[in-house]
């Protein structure tokens, strides 16, 4: 790069005001008289950021100079390094280089020593700089590229921004860095308030991520080496190809009663009449997500409930808890309630009711016909009142006395399978008068948004660290927590890396 000229002058920020000089001097020039808009816009980018990178590396010349001041009248503080020695020698002229996003810099300080000693560097503590080159700036840049798009998409769009100052790899690394703090950030978190008439609502749900072999779960690894042991060109009808490692996911949120008919959630078979309009449902307020694929779905489960008594800890308000029908999680929400000695309304996902019903029509009545839609309106109808039981004998009679074949009968049994184990989580007479959500829409958008979205996309294998970074992060920025996040989080890493005295590190004292 051409040094811009100085005009040998005493100023330390000659180099920036001769930058910006040249650049005034280019814009009134005829040549960019004939630019478009076009070209002034990547000459201003380029040059612009230049502009930036010069004015800090200027900025940052200015305090070492200050710094070699002191040292040289003797007016400095006296260093102590992390075991309590004094470093009583100081040297000058040590040099880091800075990743930033404007580009490179160099950090010049004073290197504080001692005899049989480390070096003390006390402009990086006062500077806050990171371990590794990258700032703060730019791995914040690289994170929110990153839980956007693919690592190649981030890697791409950070270069475009700050120039050729991170490869791919760091920039995975770098993300893998930033999450380190969630946990410890959310116990730190105090939710919104609400009025006990609310509702608080906890929702579960799992989703399986592509991983790389040594990524997944012992169980899976095990079934994929047997698996491929075949030598099968393609797998059996209902078969699980186990690249898969399952992430569970959880939403809890805020909600207002919101009752309800049945007729409001199911048309009635003759459509509706424009004298009853149908009533809105409930809606998610302050919702909060977590996910994760390293931790057991219990402690996934157990951060969810946490979230739920930091809201509500002296449990004044109703709290339902939407499940999928999955068993394991079922016992595990009831091993969670039973510890912390809260009741919790358990529903089954209706969407699900309305899967298997609708199969058990299909097996009476031809798909696509009148008389299948009244079918399942009419039973969907009574399950929401509350006659769930009785909806399964009568579809299982029905089966009897037509005399269904062997398949259309099994789709009825499942059905009333379904119905009848699951008896105690189908109170949905009792959610719709409170004006209680029914449906997991907000977790299964949540399993779409933060997995599907992203860790899902086109040729993705996933590493274990990676996937579970990008996961918290995206969760984190589904929260709109981002940003106190990494106050937090900029906060803990200047402690961990400059901790203060009485935590065995050097101390800046005056000379007395």
């Amino acid at each position: 790069m051409t040094p811009y000229d100085t005009h040998g002058t005493a100023d330390p920020f000659a180099r920036s005001l001769s930058a910006f000089e040249t650049l005034t001097a280019t814009l009134s020039g005829s040549d960019a008289g004939t630019w478009t808009h076009v070209d002034l816009e990547e000459h201003l980018d380029a040059a612009g950021r230049e502009l930036l990178r010069l004015l800090l590396q200027d900025h940052l010349d200015l305090r070492a100079a200050r710094e070699e001041d002191q040292v040289r009248t003797g007016t400095g503080p006296v260093v102590v390094g992390p075991e309590g020695r004094m470093r009583s020698r100081r040297e000058m002229g040590h040099q880091r280089w800075l990743a930033t996003v404007f580009g490179l810099v160099r950090v010049t300080r004073v290197a504080h020593r001692g005899p049989g000693a480390g070096n003390v560097h006390p402009a990086d503590a006062t500077l806050s700089l990171p371990a590794s080159r990258h700032s703060t700036g730019l791995r914040r840049l690289a994170v929110t590229e990153a839980v956007r798009g693919s690592f190649d998409q981030a890697h791409q769009a950070v270069e475009r921004r700050c120039g050729n100052v991170l490869g791919k790899r760091r920039l995975e690394e770098l993300v893998v860095a930033a999450a380190v703090d969630v946990d410890d950030f959310y116990r730190t978190v105090i939710p919104v308030p609400c009025s006990r008439q609310m509702p608080l609502v906890v929702q579960v749900d799992g989703k399986g991520v592509v991983m790389r072999p040594e990524a997944l779960r012992e169980a899976t690894r095990r079934a994929a080496a047997k698996a491929a042991t075949g030598h099968r060109g393609r797998l059996a009808p209902g078969e699980k190809p186990n690249r898969k490692r399952m992430a569970t996911v959880a939403c809890v949120f805020d909600t207002r009663p919101a009752p309800r008919r049945p007729h409001d959630v199911i048309h009635p078979p003759d459509g509706r009449s424009g004298e009853r309009p149908a009533r809105p449902g409930p809606r998610a307020e302050n919702k909060w997500c977590t996910a994760s694929l390293v931790r057991p779905p219990e402690q996934v489960i157990a951060d969810a409930f946490d979230q739920a008594e930091a809201r509500d800890p002296k449990h004044l308000r109703p709290w339902v808890v939407l499940v999928d029908g999955a068993r394991h999680q079922l016992d595990l929400i009831a091993a969670e309630t039973g510890r912390r000695g809260v009741t919790v309304h358990v529903l089954l996902d209706f969407v699900h009711i309305v899967e298997y019903v609708w199969t058990a029509a299909h097996a009476f009545h031809k798909p696509g016909t009148t008389e299948a839609e009244a079918w399942a309106a009419d039973h969907l109808t009574a399950i929401l009142t509350g006659h769930a039981a009785r909806v399964a004998t009568e579809m299982t009679a029905q089966a009897e006395r037509e005399h269904l074949s062997t398949a259309r009968r099994e789709a009825v049994g499942a059905c009333d399978r379904y119905l009848t184990g699951h008896l105690d989580q189908l109170h949905y007479d009792t959610a719709l008068n409170n004006g209680w959500l029914i449906a997991t829409g907000a977790v299964e958008g949540a399993c779409r948004h933060l997995i599907a979205d992203r860790l899902d996309i086109t040729g993705a294998r996933w590493g274990l660290p990676g996937a579970e970074a990008v996961l918290r992060l995206r969760a984190m920025v589904s929260n709109g927590d981002l940003d106190r996040y990494w106050r937090y989080h900029a906060a803990r890493e200047h402690e961990r890396l400059y901790p203060a005295s009485d935590q065995h590190d050097f101390a800046l004292r005056g000379r007395r």
